[in-house]
């Protein structure tokens, strides 16, 4: 299990969301857990029952908020609310 401090991404290698939101979050220096949904199947649920969607990605900030396919700016906007950035 993560720890509250951690961002959560669940996504895909075939999702270019995801592939975004990851070079994003490496650019700005954030550690984060990555969870692959092709490699775990099983984590899609996790990552639906989180959002209520079925969309990738999604990213579980440390406060147990979350963003379902977001922007750069609202990845951006919610690190900085979080003190993060």
């Amino acid at each position: 299990m993560t720890s509250p401090a951690t961002i959560t991404m669940f996504g895909a290698d075939w999702c270019r969301d995801c592939t975004r939101t990851k070079r994003q979050l490496d650019g700005l220096g954030i550690s984060y857990t990555y969870v692959d949904l092709v490699a775990d199947p099983a984590a899609a649920d996790v990552a639906r029952d989180i959002s209520g969607r079925t969309n990738i990605p999604v990213v579980v900030y440390p406060d147990a908020s979350h963003h379902v396919e977001p922007s750069n700016a609202d990845v951006e906007a919610k690190l900085r609310e979080l003190s993060l950035i």
